[in-house]
């Protein structure tokens, strides 16, 4: 697991796009934090690493449950899943097609509801705070993940 301390919301969003630059396949994200703690920001910055195109504004979908980008080789399907109480509402969103969809970035804030369908992640990231009110960044890689996690800064002044 690795630890990174992101002391702004620009760290954060570095981050993310330094991930999103190295995903060269099919893959799915688990981001866990409490509210505002720092999710939907690394998503930003994930959409800019894979060349969403800024026209494109990032936000939570936690009313849509999903959104869906547009980048270079992939779509980035951003989930939140904050307000389902169910697996069968999940059922509803259309979640099924996501995960056979080939070139699908899957980035699930609040994913614990997947648990109960035995869903596995590629990356598990989970944002807390410290006594400083600093971002303390877990990354848990899979695989696939463990050389880019192994790439990312673990403070800002690395970048």
């Amino acid at each position: 697991m690795k630890q990174i301390i992101s002391k702004t919301r620009e760290f954060t969003l570095k981050l993310g796009e330094l991930t999103g630059r190295q995903i060269n396949q099919k893959a799915s994200i688990a981001l866990r934090g409490e509210l505002g703690a720092g999710k939907t920001t690394f998503i930003q910055g994930l959409a800019k690493g894979l060349g969403v195109p800024e026209q494109y504004y990032v936000t939570s979908p936690t009313f849509n449950i999903i959104n869906t980008y547009p980048a270079v080789r992939f779509t980035l399907c951003h989930l939140d899943l904050y307000r389902l109480e169910s697996v069968e509402e999940l059922e509803t969103t259309g979640f099924e097609d996501l995960i056979d969809e080939k070139s699908c970035i899957l980035a699930v804030e609040w994913p614990d509801l997947l648990n109960e369908i035995s869903f596995e992640f590629d990356l598990e990231v989970e944002f807390r705070f410290d006594r400083h009110y600093n971002r303390v960044i877990y990354m848990k890689p899979g695989a696939f993940f463990k050389k880019i996690c192994e790439n990312l800064p673990a403070t800002q002044k690395k970048i």
